[in-house]
């Protein structure tokens, strides 16, 4: 087993989204890999088992397995081009509990092939407004996420909300966006995860799964670029693409390997 941190979705250490990365031999228990998760403490890590030509990905936070990770993908891609010597001229086929997911070198950055995901108008309510201090223009959900659109650019960097509040409505991941006023960026926003144990998640590319083909058919654009606004901060270039899907090119940034000493036992470790 090789662990390691890496910053996604930028160019410069200490920003961005970290993510733990796991290279493994074979497929070990749910429960370890939850204690790993838990032991590293960033919002996702990333488990890899090379199986034939495809490489199987698993992501937990501290707190829970999800089905789709954007940041950790990422990083699980420089991993293994930087270190696993795998082929910069071959792209990586990831097999997800999201289906297949493709990473491919882009020049200096990596381009991830992710579904695009939708939610559903809804109206808002007076727990959504009073956690988060805000008069939504647009609310939609799915089975487990809110979409919200504000007006206000300027508040959404400086919304502090009220977890308690957010834990006591039916789902636990909330994207907040707002159209930018910055000629760089087509749309900000800021995603918060309290649900699976992130209270607020950096840079996250399954929230541009959403905001993508939301911000896309507002702006009547295909090419966009997104930038989260929380205190790490990130940069995602989105492409829609046919078959509801969506391209992104981000870096990132390899910063530890580290080297815990049960990984040397790690079958007596496990027993």
């Amino acid at each position: 087993m090789r662990i390691f941190t890496v910053d996604s979705f930028t160019d410069k250490p200490f920003t961005g989204n970290p993510a733990g990365v796991c290279i493994l031999e074979s497929d070990y228990s749910d429960d370890l890999y939850q204690k790993i998760a838990r032991e590293i403490n960033y919002s996702e890590t990333a488990f890899l088992v090379k199986q034939n030509n495809n490489f199987r990905i698993r992501w937990f936070t501290p707190k829970a397995e999800v089905n789709l990770c954007g940041h950790a993908t990422l990083a699980a891609a420089q991993i293994l081009y930087e270190y696993q010597n795998y082929d910069p001229l071959e792209e990586i086929r990831f097999d997800s509990n999201s289906g297949i997911l493709i990473a491919k070198k882009k020049g200096d950055k990596i381009e991830l092939n992710f579904p695009q995901l939708f939610v559903n108008k809804t109206n808002s309510n007076e727990i959504l407004e009073k956690a988060f201090d805000i008069r939504p223009t647009y609310v939609g959900k799915n089975n487990n996420r809110y979409l919200i659109e504000i007006d206000d650019y300027e508040k959404l960097p400086n919304i502090k909300p009220n977890f308690q509040l957010l834990n006591s409505l039916d789902l636990g991941r909330f994207i907040i966006t707002a159209a930018s006023k910055n000629p760089d960026y087509d749309f900000i926003s800021r995603y918060f995860a309290p649900g699976v144990g992130v209270l607020e998640d950096p840079v996250t590319g399954t929230a541009h799964c959403y905001l993508a083909p939301y911000w896309g058919q507002k702006l009547n654009k295909t090419v966009m670029t997104g930038f989260q606004a929380s205190e790490r901060s990130g940069t995602i270039e989105c492409e829609l693409i046919e078959n509801n899907r969506v391209l992104f090119r981000a870096k990132a940034i390899v910063m530890h390997e580290l080297i815990p000493k049960w990984t040397k036992n790690l079958l007596d470790f496990v027993k």
